[in-house]
Formats: C-alpha cells, structure tokens, sequence
C-alpha cells in the first residue's frame, strides 16, 4: 500500500513540475505557441492604435518587435506567430498576470506594488505626472485646482498620487476616474473636468493628436517621478533574463536611441506631428547602468 502511495505521489509531483514547465513563455513558444504582445490604445507615443491603419503603433511597440524576434532566435521558430491584445489602463496588470499576454508594451510605470504582482524588464523612459489643460485656463499648479474638477485614468499612478495630495492638503478637489486617456482629455475640452492628470509625456503626445494642438497645454511641477517599463510574468525567469539581456544590448548599442528618435523627433501618425522631446538627462544617466531596479 506504501509503495503504490508513494508511486502515486511521485507522479502527481512530476506531473505538477511538467505543469508548471509548460506555462513558461518560452516552453509555449516552443511548442508551437504564439507571442502576444498588449498594447494600449491611447498611449502616444508609446502604444496606440494608428487611426488610419487600424494597427498598434509605438516606441514601447517597437521595443516589443525586438523582443519578439530574440524569442523567435532562442526558441528556434522561425514561423512564431505574433499576437496583439488591446489592453486598458485598468486591466493591463491582470492580462499579464492571468498568462493572457507575455509583455505589455504600453506606458507603465515600475512600482513596488507592481512588482507583487509582475516583473519589469529596464525602463525605456522616465517620466512624471503633470496637468493638462485649455490653452485660456487661468490654471498653472495644483494648488489652483481648489474647489475644481480633475480626472485622471482609472488604474494609474497619476491618479494615486493626485488622491493622496488632495487628502493630505485638504484641497478640495472633486477627482474623477476616466476609462482610458482619450476620454479623460475629451472631459477637459469638453469642460467636464478643468485639469487632466497624467505623465507629462503622454499628455504633450494626446495634445499633439488634437485637430488644434494650441488649445491645451501642460502646465505645472511634476507629481510624481517614474520610470516607465515593459511588464511581464513575475515567475518565469528564464523569459526575464533574456528580456533584460536584450534590452540592456539594446541600450549598450545605442540601438534604442534611434528607434526613441523615430517616436519623439520625427513625424508620428496618424497627424505626422513631432513631438520634439530629447531623451532626459534622467534617463541618459538611467541607461548608463541599465537596470530593473528603479530608485523612485
């Protein structure tokens, strides 16, 4: 009776270690599985979706293509499909967590709450969170938003931050939650909302995209500092390093500034407007030693 016990537990434990091989990345890919890649929909210019063509389109896109084909040389498929999931600022931790996308190629900022639930390879930007508003708004700073309407897009660290400046400054302010970016920026021209919240970055690309860039603008000190990132499962290990080892190749080659240049210093679609943002001292000296460990 031992013996056939002891058979049985064997098998299940061989059979939970086979189990657990099977969900790495790269042991799917290999099986014949496809890569998928979770873009965003609004996140100029890192992952949106061109209006003309339909497709996700983006620096932090880009990237991911790199990615893909270092997955496709280590795996040896050659034919690997590629997959794209639509993503929102809501949903995007659990897509990956749940093993429904392999990387997230979006606007994403490292945090240490984060990182209990995914991993993040090295930051491919450094970012922070200020306001956008009407070009004729009186509004400079967020103190001037006492007893005013700010949105911010649900899930983010914009938003976070703003609640917790509101309640530890008693400031008044009514803060609402928008489903995504676009529609946070159609309550500010709309005048739903007097300010919208969110990576300084991400509010110049939206503004950009406008029919009339000139009516908004961005104003006021930074809320936050962060460094934005791809995500990917926190558990497999051996998909992280080679993320990381591509990413750190990238940078030590200089790859990643020309392709950081084809998304902020050239025309972009779907307007061809050129954003005109250098990459950041912050982010030069990040990249000199390249690294998942953020300090902020």
């Amino acid at each position: 009776m031992r013996v056939l016990w002891n058979c049985a537990w064997s098998l299940a434990l061989a059979c939970c270690a086979s189990t657990a091989w099977a969900e790495t990345v790269l042991d799917r890919v290999r099986a014949g599985g496809a890569l998928v890649i979770a873009h965003r929909e609004s996140s100029v210019p890192f992952s949106y979706v061109d209006a003309q063509t339909g497709k996700p389109v983006g620096y932090a896109l880009d990237l991911c293509l790199r990615l893909a084909e270092v997955v496709r040389r280590k795996t040896g498929m050659k034919d690997m499909p590629v997959q794209f999931l639509q993503v929102t600022p809501a949903n995007r931790i659990d897509m990956i967590e749940q093993g429904k996308a392999d990387l997230e190629c979006g606007s994403t900022t490292n945090n240490a709450e984060r990182r209990q639930k995914v991993a993040f390879t090295i930051p491919h930007f450094i970012t922070g969170a200020r306001l956008l508003v009407k070009a004729t708004s009186p509004i400079d700073r967020m103190d001037d938003l006492m007893g005013r309407k700010l949105v911010s897009t649900k899930g983010t660290t914009p938003l976070n931050a703003a609640q917790q400046a509101n309640r530890e400054r008693l400031m008044g302010i009514t803060i609402v939650e928008a489903p995504d970016h676009a529609r946070a920026l159609e309550m500010v021209e709309q005048g739903e909302a007097d300010a919208f919240a969110m990576d300084d970055v991400l509010l110049y690309g939206l503004a950009a995209g406008r029919p009339d860039p000139r009516a908004l603008k961005v104003v006021g000190r930074f809320l936050t500092t962060e460094a934005l990132a791809i995500m990917l499962p926190k558990n497999d290990p051996e998909f992280k390093k080679l993320v990381d080892e591509e990413m750190r190749r990238l940078i030590a080659s200089r790859e990643i500034y020309s392709i950081y240049d084809r998304w902020f210093a050239q025309p972009i679609a779907p307007h061809g407007t050129v954003l005109n943002l250098p990459v950041s001292y912050l982010l030069r000296d990040f990249w000199k030693y390249p690294t998942d460990q953020v300090p902020f």
